[in-house]
Protein backbone atom coordinates (compact mmCIF):
# COMPACT_ATOMS: atom_id res chain seq x y z
CA UNK A 1 0.00 0.00 0.00
CA UNK A 2 1.24 3.25 -0.82
CA UNK A 3 1.83 6.12 1.83
CA UNK A 4 -1.05 8.50 2.55
CA UNK A 5 -0.36 12.18 2.56
CA UNK A 6 -2.23 14.14 4.44
CA UNK A 7 -2.86 18.12 2.67
CA UNK A 8 -5.30 21.06 2.08
CA UNK A 9 -7.24 21.17 -1.27
CA UNK A 10 -5.74 23.20 -3.84
CA UNK A 11 -8.01 25.18 -6.23
CA UNK A 12 -9.66 23.42 -8.69
CA UNK A 13 -10.61 20.39 -6.36
CA UNK A 14 -14.42 21.09 -5.88
CA UNK A 15 -16.15 18.71 -8.15
CA UNK A 16 -14.03 15.69 -7.35
CA UNK A 17 -14.32 16.79 -3.36
CA UNK A 18 -18.29 16.79 -3.57
CA UNK A 19 -18.06 13.36 -5.66
CA UNK A 20 -15.92 11.69 -3.10
CA UNK A 21 -18.36 12.76 -0.45
CA UNK A 22 -21.45 11.66 -2.37
CA UNK A 23 -20.04 8.41 -3.12
CA UNK A 24 -18.52 8.07 0.87
CA UNK A 25 -21.50 9.65 2.72
CA UNK A 26 -24.18 7.92 4.00
CA UNK A 27 -26.95 10.94 2.73
CA UNK A 28 -26.80 13.10 0.36
CA UNK A 29 -26.16 16.74 2.04
CA UNK A 30 -27.20 19.81 1.02
CA UNK A 31 -23.81 21.66 2.16
CA UNK A 32 -22.37 19.58 -0.79
CA UNK A 33 -25.54 19.15 -3.94
CA UNK A 34 -26.44 22.55 -3.31
CA UNK A 35 -23.98 25.15 -4.56
CA UNK A 36 -25.10 28.15 -3.00
CA UNK A 37 -24.28 26.25 0.36
CA UNK A 38 -21.13 24.79 -1.29
CA UNK A 39 -19.94 28.32 -1.75
CA UNK A 40 -21.31 29.90 1.19
CA UNK A 41 -19.47 27.31 3.53
CA UNK A 42 -16.05 26.11 1.88
CA UNK A 43 -15.32 28.67 -0.74
CA UNK A 44 -12.04 29.86 -0.04
CA UNK A 45 -10.41 33.47 -0.66
CA UNK A 46 -7.62 31.62 -2.57
CA UNK A 47 -10.27 29.92 -4.80
CA UNK A 48 -9.15 26.42 -3.24
CA UNK A 49 -11.78 24.99 -0.90
CA UNK A 50 -12.01 24.85 2.74
CA UNK A 51 -11.35 20.79 2.82
CA UNK A 52 -8.16 19.15 4.27
CA UNK A 53 -7.54 15.56 1.69
CA UNK A 54 -5.87 12.45 2.50
CA UNK A 55 -4.73 10.70 -0.82
CA UNK A 56 -3.16 7.40 -1.69
CA UNK A 57 -1.75 7.55 -5.53
CA UNK A 58 -3.23 10.32 -6.52
CA UNK A 59 -7.22 9.06 -5.09
CA UNK A 60 -9.06 10.50 -2.15
CA UNK A 61 -9.28 8.25 0.79
CA UNK A 62 -10.78 10.74 3.56
CA UNK A 63 -11.68 14.60 3.27
CA UNK A 64 -12.70 16.67 5.92
CA UNK A 65 -14.29 20.43 5.22
CA UNK A 66 -13.58 23.20 7.74
CA UNK A 67 -15.33 26.69 8.56
CA UNK A 68 -12.66 29.21 10.20
CA UNK A 69 -13.68 31.56 12.96
CA UNK A 70 -11.80 34.65 11.37
CA UNK A 71 -9.74 35.65 8.23
CA UNK A 72 -6.25 35.65 10.36
CA UNK A 73 -3.85 32.91 9.46
CA UNK A 74 -4.16 29.89 11.60
CA UNK A 75 -7.66 30.92 12.65
CA UNK A 76 -9.73 28.30 14.77
CA UNK A 77 -11.88 26.42 12.66
CA UNK A 78 -15.27 24.04 13.08
CA UNK A 79 -14.94 20.87 11.26
CA UNK A 80 -18.27 20.77 9.13
CA UNK A 81 -18.06 17.32 6.98
CA UNK A 82 -15.90 14.33 7.66
CA UNK A 83 -15.94 11.61 5.09
CA UNK A 84 -13.85 8.64 4.34
CA UNK A 85 -13.87 5.85 1.48
CA UNK A 86 -15.10 2.40 3.62
CA UNK A 87 -13.33 0.44 5.21
CA UNK A 88 -10.83 3.55 5.86
CA UNK A 89 -12.34 5.39 9.13
CA UNK A 90 -8.69 5.09 10.63
CA UNK A 91 -7.01 7.38 7.74
CA UNK A 92 -10.07 9.84 8.59
CA UNK A 93 -9.23 10.07 11.77
CA UNK A 94 -5.58 10.42 10.95
CA UNK A 95 -7.10 13.48 8.54
CA UNK A 96 -8.59 14.69 11.92
CA UNK A 97 -5.81 14.57 13.90
CA UNK A 98 -3.22 16.30 11.23
CA UNK A 99 -6.04 19.35 10.73
CA UNK A 100 -4.06 21.68 13.50
CA UNK A 101 -0.71 21.42 11.21
CA UNK A 102 -2.36 21.80 8.11
CA UNK A 103 -4.12 24.59 9.00
CA UNK A 104 -2.25 26.24 11.62
CA UNK A 105 -5.52 26.19 14.06
CA UNK A 106 -5.01 26.54 17.49
CA UNK A 107 -8.82 25.24 17.78
CA UNK A 108 -10.63 22.35 16.09
CA UNK A 109 -14.37 21.67 17.02
CA UNK A 110 -17.16 20.24 15.40
CA UNK A 111 -21.19 21.12 16.39
CA UNK A 112 -23.61 18.13 15.85
CA UNK A 113 -21.42 15.24 15.86
CA UNK A 114 -22.99 11.48 15.91
CA UNK A 115 -22.90 10.51 19.68
CA UNK A 116 -21.28 7.14 18.91
CA UNK A 117 -18.48 8.62 17.23
CA UNK A 118 -17.16 10.34 20.20
CA UNK A 119 -14.78 7.99 21.27
CA UNK A 120 -12.97 8.65 18.55
CA UNK A 121 -12.13 12.10 19.54
CA UNK A 122 -11.66 10.82 23.12
CA UNK A 123 -9.16 8.32 21.55
CA UNK A 124 -7.24 11.45 19.82
CA UNK A 125 -6.77 13.14 23.63
CA UNK A 126 -10.04 15.44 22.62
CA UNK A 127 -12.94 16.64 24.25
CA UNK A 128 -16.12 15.34 22.98
CA UNK A 129 -19.68 15.97 24.84
CA UNK A 130 -23.33 16.96 24.75
CA UNK A 131 -24.54 20.77 24.67
CA UNK A 132 -26.40 21.98 27.38
CA UNK A 133 -30.25 23.55 26.44
CA UNK A 134 -31.63 26.44 28.44
CA UNK A 135 -34.91 28.42 27.46
CA UNK A 136 -36.87 30.95 28.88
CA UNK A 137 -40.43 30.62 29.03
CA UNK A 138 -42.80 33.83 28.18
CA UNK A 139 -45.26 34.22 31.22
CA UNK A 140 -47.66 36.05 28.49
CA UNK A 141 -48.05 33.32 26.01
CA UNK A 142 -49.99 30.23 26.66
CA UNK A 143 -47.98 26.98 26.20
CA UNK A 144 -48.77 25.26 22.38
CA UNK A 145 -44.86 23.72 21.90
CA UNK A 146 -43.59 23.15 25.08
CA UNK A 147 -44.59 20.57 27.99
CA UNK A 148 -43.72 20.02 31.42
CA UNK A 149 -41.19 23.43 30.76
CA UNK A 150 -40.52 25.31 34.27
CA UNK A 151 -41.12 29.03 34.36
CA UNK A 152 -37.61 31.02 35.60
CA UNK A 153 -38.18 34.02 37.84
CA UNK A 154 -37.86 37.23 36.77
CA UNK A 155 -35.04 38.11 35.07
CA UNK A 156 -32.28 41.23 36.09
CA UNK A 157 -29.27 42.71 34.55
CA UNK A 158 -28.30 46.40 34.21
CA UNK A 159 -27.16 46.54 30.51
CA UNK A 160 -29.42 47.13 27.33
CA UNK A 161 -29.28 45.45 24.19
CA UNK A 162 -29.67 48.20 20.83
CA UNK A 163 -29.95 46.23 17.34
CA UNK A 164 -26.89 46.23 15.31
CA UNK A 165 -28.67 47.33 11.56
CA UNK A 166 -26.02 46.21 9.62
CA UNK A 167 -22.27 45.13 9.09
CA UNK A 168 -21.24 48.88 8.78
CA UNK A 169 -22.62 48.99 12.13
CA UNK A 170 -21.12 46.40 13.40
CA UNK A 171 -17.42 46.75 12.37
CA UNK A 172 -17.56 50.91 13.49
CA UNK A 173 -18.17 49.12 17.08
CA UNK A 174 -15.35 46.70 17.08
CA UNK A 175 -14.89 43.53 18.97
CA UNK A 176 -16.05 43.14 22.51
CA UNK A 177 -13.28 41.71 25.02
CA UNK A 178 -14.24 37.63 24.86
CA UNK A 179 -12.10 34.97 26.39
CA UNK A 180 -13.58 32.56 24.41
CA UNK A 181 -12.12 30.38 21.77
CA UNK A 182 -12.82 29.55 18.57
CA UNK A 183 -12.09 33.27 17.93
CA UNK A 184 -14.44 35.10 15.97
CA UNK A 185 -13.31 38.19 14.33
CA UNK A 186 -15.86 40.91 12.61
CA UNK A 187 -15.34 39.28 9.30
CA UNK A 188 -16.86 35.83 10.54
CA UNK A 189 -19.71 37.72 11.91
CA UNK A 190 -20.97 39.61 9.00
CA UNK A 191 -20.45 36.76 7.01
CA UNK A 192 -22.48 34.56 9.43
CA UNK A 193 -25.14 36.84 10.58
CA UNK A 194 -25.67 39.53 7.99
CA UNK A 195 -24.59 37.78 4.80
CA UNK A 196 -26.23 34.49 5.45
CA UNK A 197 -28.78 34.22 2.31
CA UNK A 198 -31.33 31.69 4.10
CA UNK A 199 -31.88 33.20 7.34
CA UNK A 200 -32.40 36.69 9.08
CA UNK A 201 -30.51 37.49 11.99
CA UNK A 202 -30.57 40.03 15.05
CA UNK A 203 -27.51 41.01 16.46
CA UNK A 204 -27.76 42.88 19.43
CA UNK A 205 -25.13 45.41 21.09
CA UNK A 206 -25.04 44.45 24.91
CA UNK A 207 -24.10 48.31 26.64
CA UNK A 208 -23.83 49.40 30.30
CA UNK A 209 -22.55 52.78 31.25
CA UNK A 210 -21.02 53.42 27.62
CA UNK A 211 -19.28 50.29 27.16
CA UNK A 212 -19.74 47.51 24.97
CA UNK A 213 -20.21 43.93 27.08
CA UNK A 214 -20.56 41.97 23.94
CA UNK A 215 -22.71 40.96 21.28
CA UNK A 216 -26.19 38.74 21.78
CA UNK A 217 -27.32 37.05 18.29
CA UNK A 218 -31.19 36.17 18.04
CA UNK A 219 -33.33 34.36 15.59
CA UNK A 220 -37.10 34.76 15.24
CA UNK A 221 -39.34 31.81 14.10
CA UNK A 222 -42.19 33.38 12.91
CA UNK A 223 -45.99 31.86 13.00
CA UNK A 224 -45.72 31.49 9.58
CA UNK A 225 -42.97 28.70 9.97
CA UNK A 226 -44.47 27.16 13.69
CA UNK A 227 -48.45 27.30 12.82
CA UNK A 228 -49.27 28.72 16.33
CA UNK A 229 -46.45 30.85 17.78
CA UNK A 230 -42.77 32.92 17.33
CA UNK A 231 -39.99 31.65 18.97
CA UNK A 232 -36.74 33.08 19.95
CA UNK A 233 -33.28 31.44 19.07
CA UNK A 234 -30.45 32.57 21.37
CA UNK A 235 -27.58 31.25 18.82
CA UNK A 236 -24.62 33.23 19.80
CA UNK A 237 -22.99 35.21 22.47
CA UNK A 238 -19.86 37.21 21.85
CA UNK A 239 -19.00 38.70 25.35
CA UNK A 240 -17.20 37.52 28.94
CA UNK A 241 -19.36 35.30 30.62
CA UNK A 242 -19.75 37.53 33.72
CA UNK A 243 -21.82 40.18 30.91
CA UNK A 244 -24.65 37.39 30.12
CA UNK A 245 -26.83 38.04 33.78
CA UNK A 246 -26.37 41.66 32.74
CA UNK A 247 -28.28 41.08 29.53
CA UNK A 248 -31.05 38.73 31.19
CA UNK A 249 -33.52 41.53 31.24
CA UNK A 250 -32.71 42.77 27.93
CA UNK A 251 -33.43 39.72 26.38
CA UNK A 252 -36.48 38.84 28.23
CA UNK A 253 -37.52 41.82 26.71
CA UNK A 254 -36.79 40.73 23.19
CA UNK A 255 -38.90 37.96 24.08
CA UNK A 256 -42.10 39.65 25.00
CA UNK A 257 -41.48 42.23 22.14
CA UNK A 258 -41.58 39.15 19.90
CA UNK A 259 -44.76 37.20 21.52
CA UNK A 260 -42.97 34.19 21.54
CA UNK A 261 -43.43 31.29 23.89
CA UNK A 262 -39.99 30.97 24.86
CA UNK A 263 -36.30 31.56 24.05
CA UNK A 264 -33.70 29.03 24.18
CA UNK A 265 -30.41 28.19 23.66
CA UNK A 266 -27.62 25.79 23.09
CA UNK A 267 -24.48 26.24 24.76
CA UNK A 268 -21.36 24.40 26.05
CA UNK A 269 -18.61 25.76 27.90
CA UNK A 270 -20.44 29.07 29.97
CA UNK A 271 -22.09 27.25 33.54
CA UNK A 272 -24.84 26.53 34.04
CA UNK A 273 -25.09 28.93 36.72
CA UNK A 274 -24.31 31.92 34.53
CA UNK A 275 -27.49 31.49 32.43
CA UNK A 276 -29.62 30.44 35.49
CA UNK A 277 -28.27 33.97 36.55
CA UNK A 278 -29.87 35.34 33.11
CA UNK A 279 -32.85 34.30 33.76
CA UNK A 280 -32.87 30.60 31.82
CA UNK A 281 -34.04 26.87 33.36
CA UNK A 282 -31.77 24.09 32.08
CA UNK A 283 -33.76 21.32 30.45
CA UNK A 284 -31.52 17.89 30.82
CA UNK A 285 -32.27 14.38 30.07
CA UNK A 286 -34.45 12.41 31.14
CA UNK A 287 -36.78 15.55 33.54
CA UNK A 288 -39.79 15.83 31.41
CA UNK A 289 -39.36 18.56 29.60
CA UNK A 290 -40.18 19.19 26.26
CA UNK A 291 -38.56 22.42 24.82
CA UNK A 292 -39.07 21.79 20.88
CA UNK A 293 -35.92 22.41 18.16
CA UNK A 294 -37.20 21.86 14.87
CA UNK A 295 -40.11 24.59 14.01
CA UNK A 296 -40.70 24.60 10.58
CA UNK A 297 -43.63 22.73 10.93
CA UNK A 298 -43.07 21.82 14.38
CA UNK A 299 -41.68 18.56 15.81
CA UNK A 300 -42.35 18.34 19.53
CA UNK A 301 -39.66 16.68 20.93
CA UNK A 302 -36.41 16.95 22.12
CA UNK A 303 -33.41 17.63 20.11
CA UNK A 304 -29.58 16.77 21.50
CA UNK A 305 -26.67 18.01 19.91
CA UNK A 306 -22.90 16.69 20.38
CA UNK A 307 -19.53 18.38 19.74
CA UNK A 308 -15.92 17.61 20.24
CA UNK A 309 -13.36 19.85 20.79
CA UNK A 310 -9.37 19.62 20.45
CA UNK A 311 -8.56 22.41 22.92
CA UNK A 312 -11.60 22.13 25.77
CA UNK A 313 -9.83 25.50 27.81
CA UNK A 314 -12.11 28.52 27.38
CA UNK A 315 -13.75 26.61 24.50
CA UNK A 316 -17.69 27.57 24.06
CA UNK A 317 -19.83 26.51 21.69
CA UNK A 318 -23.34 27.51 20.43
CA UNK A 319 -25.97 26.52 18.31
CA UNK A 320 -24.92 28.68 14.91
CA UNK A 321 -21.39 27.96 15.32
CA UNK A 322 -20.22 25.37 12.58
CA UNK A 323 -22.33 24.87 9.82
CA UNK A 324 -25.79 24.99 12.29
CA UNK A 325 -28.62 26.46 12.68
CA UNK A 326 -29.17 26.31 8.71
CA UNK A 327 -32.35 25.07 7.11
CA UNK A 328 -33.33 21.62 6.12
CA UNK A 329 -32.84 22.31 2.18
CA UNK A 330 -33.74 19.14 0.08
Amino acid sequence: MSDTVCRLARPGEDAAIAAFVNDHFDMRLPLITRPEMYRYYYAGADGAPRFAVAEEDGRFVAVAGYIPASRAPGADIWVSIWAAAKGRNGVGLALMEALPRLTGARVVACNNIRPRTMAFYRFLGWEAGRLRHYYRLNPDTAPALCQNAQTAPPAGGDAVLARVEDAAALTALGLPPAPHTPRKDLAYLIHRYFENPWFSYDVWAARAGGELLGYAVTRTVPVTDTGCVPVVRLVDFIGADDALPRIGKALDGILRAAGAEYMDCYNTGIAPEVFCAAGFCERREGDGAVVPNYLAPPLRENTEYYYFTSAPESFVMFKADGDQDRPNLP
